[in-house]
């Protein structure tokens, strides 16, 4: 399968929703007393906004037919103060790839671009968080070749 990746624009949002949609239920299964059921994380004024946002690139990965077969959404992060080294990452806030084309190596496709564009971007690193439980995810990342930065941990009260 031939994959294409560009910038979201705003004709996507129909297909987004969906597949935010999905990404939420993999969340609200593993964590029902975090996620509401059914739910999702951005709505279409949301999304229309971010599309538009340079700070908050968000890419899709489409078929030859230009069908969304998944997304990244990112954000650049500017850091550096009294402790920290000045430096720009890119945050992926949320990656996914619609459960039909799972496994043909699209989500790879879109984080290989991730990769590159903040390269391009001169960023020092890209980052992102995966909640525990979500095997898929993790194994993915693993395989992706990122390693943990740090943890966050909890105690459920």
């Amino acid at each position: 399968m031939n994959i294409n990746i560009r910038r979201a624009e705003e004709r996507d949002i129909p297909r987004i929703t969906e597949l935010l949609y999905q990404v939420h239920k993999v969340h609200s299964d593993k964590r029902p007393d975090l996620f509401r059921r059914g739910s999702k994380k951005y709505d279409g004024d949301e999304l229309k906004e971010m599309i538009s946002d340079s700070e908050r690139p968000i890419f899709v990965g489409t078929d030859e037919s230009g069908e969304v077969l998944g997304y990244a959404f990112c954000v650049f992060q500017r850091f550096g103060d009294k402790s920290l080294e000045k430096h720009d990452t890119i945050y992926i806030d949320d990656l996914c790839v619609d459960e039909k084309y799972r496994g043909k190596h699209i989500g790879s496709a879109l984080y290989d671009y991730v990769l590159k564009f903040a390269k391009d971007s001169g960023c020092y690193n890209v980052t992102l968080n995966v909640w525990a439980g979500n095997e898929s995810a993790i194994s993915f990342y693993n395989k992706m070749g990122l390693s943990v930065q740090k943890y966050t941990m909890e105690k459920i009260l």
